[in-house]
């Protein structure tokens, strides 16, 4: 006897398919090759495609016949990800990396070239940290946004249009290059002051399967910071924050940079 759930065929063709046009991308791929890759009856396939058609889960090329994936499979996406899902679903972690190392915690997304604060968790004692929920922070001067800048395999070359967020005395446009790698290679971003004197962060980004979704940071006195103790915050929230996760979430892991090569 096993614990498999009941399955509804008709439900796992449709979600088979679904999963397939993913894999197709934005060109789409045509009946035959996903009847074969799927292992569903083409007869079938076409049937179950025009049902997911008729509800936006697909769409076909009028002049090739390719089917792609259709304007209501992203839109289910992206309410899914979208903000205030997000928080209900991480505020936990949030509460639990707080308690565990006694620091402020923030819950950010990119959005318009920046990051948008959506949640935060203050600690027990205070910290002059000036930040709101909806207020969107540089990309370049935050731990979240290198955090996410690094997840995202952002190259070299697109770094660049970031580099117009650094302070206006920083003269060392390669800055942000080596500090995005060293976030890849460490698993989590450092800022040390550069946003606000006296302050400094850890962020880690989230990921959900491959994508990155947003980042959490975590917010002291710079006079409390060092490499050791940037370290020490990440470890934690790691070992406290995962096992909180929701199901194909994931803090990202250490690696070396695309044009590094393995450590």
């Amino acid at each position: 006897m096993t614990d498999d759930p009941p399955r509804v065929e008709a439900v796992d063709r449709a979600l088979t398919l679904l999963l397939a046009l993913g894999e197709a991308g934005p060109t789409g791929t045509t009946l035959t090759h996903l009847s074969e890759t799927t292992g569903v009856n083409k007869a079938t396939a076409y049937r179950a495609l025009a049902t997911l058609r008729r509800r936006g889960f697909a769409t076909q090329n009028g002049d090739s016949g390719a089917y792609a994936l259709g304007p209501a499979a992203f839109l289910l996406a992206e309410r899914a990800m979208g903000p205030d899902n997000l928080v209900r679903a991480l505020h936990p972690v949030l509460v639990t990396i707080s308690r565990e190392v006694d620091e402020l915690v923030h819950l950010g997304v990119p959005m318009d070239g920046g990051m948008l604060y959506i949640d935060k968790v203050e600690c027990k004692h205070a910290i002059r940290v000036w930040s709101t929920i909806g207020q969107l922070i540089p990309m370049a001067t935050s731990s979240l946004g290198r955090a996410v800048l690094a997840a995202q395999n952002t190259p070299d070359e697109h770094l660049t249009a970031y580099t117009g967020q650094l302070p206006g005395e920083d003269d060392d446009p390669d800055r942000l290059i080596r500090t995005v790698h060293e976030a890849r290679r460490l698993g989590y971003a450092t800022e040390w002051g550069e946003r606000q004197p006296g302050v400094a962060c850890v962020g880690l980004a989230l990921m959900r399967t491959e994508f990155t979704v947003g980042a959490i940071s975590i917010t002291t006195l710079a006079q409390r910071m060092s490499p050791d103790r940037a370290r020490e915050l990440a470890d934690a929230a790691r070992r406290v924050g995962t096992p909180l996760l929701p199901d194909g979430f994931s803090f990202m892991a250490p690696h070396a940079s695309p044009d590094e090569g393995a450590p």
